[in-house]
């Protein structure tokens, strides 16, 4: 309507009283990468008072995998004792000769993002997907710099606004 201004929902980080506990699901198939993907994403956890707990799989096709796996089993989403509040998908995808770069990438991402988005879960996508291992160690970062920061702040994020939003349904 002309002269109403249109609501919108807002609500500041931090402001739920989410009590959050995250499963890590990484892809430590190139090591250093990896380490350094996990050292940011538990230092962010830790600094925003989060419990977590971490799985290794093979590689990035087998993180949606498991995602599905813990849907089946009722963890997640779920708040409960036992259970996740959202998850943070840790993994590299190094370009190489052939085709299979293209086929990981796409589909370790797509798959993830439809379970993701299809039963409701904070996911926080890690993955990284880069043309050289030189590439993936200045993303990955070190500490609360780099993309497993940002996937931890990510998952948080969207942690606490599904949360916000499930609060303001119950009004």
């Amino acid at each position: 309507m002309a002269g109403r201004a249109a609501q919108r929902f807002e609500t500041a980080q931090g402001a739920t009283s989410v009590k959050h506990h995250v499963l890590i699901i990484e892809a430590p198939y190139y090591q250093d990468v990896s380490d350094a993907l996990a050292s940011g994403a538990i230092a962010e956890l830790e600094a925003n008072g989060a419990t977590y707990e971490r799985v290794a799989v093979p590689g990035a096709l087998e993180i949606p995998q498991v995602l599905t796996a813990i849907v089946a089993a009722g963890l997640i989403p779920s708040s409960t004792d036992g259970g996740f509040t959202g998850v943070i998908a840790l993994g590299c995808v190094i370009r190489g000769e052939t085709s299979h770069y293209d086929i990981v990438c796409q589909n370790a991402n797509h798959w993830l993002m439809e379970t993701a988005t299809r039963h409701a879960i904070p996911v926080g996508n890690g993955i990284l997907t880069v043309d050289t291992h030189a590439q993936a160690m200045v993303r990955a970062g070190h500490g609360r710099d780099g993309k497993g920061a940002d996937a931890a702040r990510a998952c948080l994020r969207v942690t606490e606004l599904a949360a916000a939003f499930r609060d303001r349904a119950k009004r």
